[in-house]
């Protein structure tokens, strides 16, 4: 119950995080040319990161990729809580596996896409989505179906049987 609970919490902070996705990629674009990095995607949550730490010299830039790498920390504060509620079979090591390589901070995130119900991508134009935010955009909607799914087998499989 409070793995469901402190999970409802992030849900609720990435719905304010989302409502001003316009503003993370902003900041994205803005510190990305003050890094001079402007061929390189977006690819790492430690990318992110050093992107705030020494290429932000705006307060709005700064909240927003604060905001984001804040709800990276309490997905994996998170992913620590579930991994010490049960250790689960193969199938929930894997959801939680999955979670721990996606929040990993060095993780190559190029690939990750958010699928439907998730639009987030999709407000993306193509070039930004393809090329350089769609997965620093998607990774935060799929660890958090990717933890649903978990305690939703979990609370099926698992904790039925126990």
């Amino acid at each position: 119950d409070e793995a469901v609970e402190t999970l409802r919490k992030i849900e609720q902070n990435y719905k304010i995080f989302q409502q001003q996705q316009f503003t993370f990629i902003r900041a994205l674009d803005n510190t990305r040319q003050e890094a001079h990095d402007l061929i390189r995607p977006v690819s790492s949550i430690i990318q992110v990161q050093c992107y705030k730490d020494h290429h932000c010299f705006n307060s709005t830039d700064k909240r927003i990729l604060n905001m984001f790498i804040s709800i990276c920390n309490d997905l994996r504060n998170l992913l620590h809580q579930l991994e010490v509620l049960h250790p689960g079979d193969n199938v929930a090591q894997g959801l939680l596996n999955k979670c721990r390589v996606l929040l990993n901070d060095s993780n190559d995130l190029t690939n990750v896409r958010a699928t439907y119900p998730h639009g987030v991508v999709n407000y993306l134009s193509l070039d930004e989505a393809r090329n350089r935010y769609g997965g620093v955009v998607s990774l935060i909607p799929v660890v958090l179906d990717t933890m649903t799914e978990w305690i939703t087998y979990t609370k099926r499989h698992l904790l039925y049987t126990v």
